[in-house]
């Protein structure tokens, strides 16, 4: 028996089922019931037992042979009620809507996850090259201004504690070395704001403001645009508009 006076095999078999689900979240597609045993290291045995149970229940789905496995409908239908059932999204639509008339770009309202920024919502651009996301999507924080932004709002040694000495790189400009980001991170607190210079997706640009709401903040809101299109003069534009949005969400968030 566990300490609290549930059965251990019961732990288990729910740690499994939740490492499992967050497998598939993270490699999309269908995999081999040898590659998710691989990958995850169970006994094939009880991971095609608790892959059929999953089965069963819709949170995760065959290809037509019935051999190759990945996530099902429940698992969006639980990250929709997710976002739906969040106060803070529910508040920050005027805001977010504003946002996006004003600069005419892509919006996105983010949440720290780890060491991982979460898209909760999105307001698309109103330009054909523009950036293509989703609600859901989550990122590395270390490359993107809503990540930046959300770390900045947290002191140099906890960054330290919460990030690897070496980050990944997503793109030749990702910093990847976690000094040189507390570095900027102290930028970032003195001018209220960040930017990911093409750092997580090549001939993309971001600006992001973190929602003083909560201290160390929780949530960010950023505005996109492509590289191609952006002109130096407007950076000014941008960030007086995050500035604006990010009072607004302040307010209505406060309390929270």
């Amino acid at each position: 028996m566990t300490a609290d006076g549930s059965g251990g095999a019961h732990v288990k078999s729910a740690v499994r089922t939740v490492e499992l689900l967050e497998f598939f979240a993270r490699h999309p597609g269908t995999h081999s019931l040898a590659a998710v045993q691989e990958a995850l290291g169970y006994p094939k045995s009880s991971l095609y037992v608790l892959l059929r149970t999953l089965v069963e229940l819709g949170w995760v789905e065959t290809d037509t042979t019935g051999t190759r496995y990945g996530i099902g409908v429940r698992a969006l239908l639980m990250g929709t009620a997710y976002v739906e059932g969040d106060e803070v999204v529910a508040l920050a639509r005027p805001a977010l809507d504003r946002l996006a008339d004003e600069t005419g770009e892509t919006i996105h309202l983010g949440r720290l996850d780890g060491t991982g920024v979460v898209h909760l919502a999105t307001r698309e651009s109103r330009h054909r090259l523009r950036p293509v996301s989703r609600a859901g999507r989550r990122l590395p924080a270390h490359s993107t201004a809503l990540g930046k932004a959300l770390l900045a709002t947290y002191t140099d040694d906890e960054v330290r504690a919460l990030l690897p000495a070496t980050l990944p790189a997503l793109t030749e400009h990702t910093i990847t070395d976690r000094e040189r980001l507390v570095e900027e991170l102290g930028a970032v607190r003195e001018q209220g704001y960040a930017v990911d210079r093409e750092e997580n997706t090549l001939g993309l640009l971001c600006f992001g403001v973190a929602v003083p709401h909560r201290v160390p903040a929780r949530d960010a809101v950023s505005c996109s645009l492509s590289a191609a299109r952006f002109a130096p003069e407007r950076q000014q534009t941008i960030r007086a508009a995050l500035f604006d949005a990010r009072d607004r969400l302040a307010r209505v968030t406060r309390g929270l």
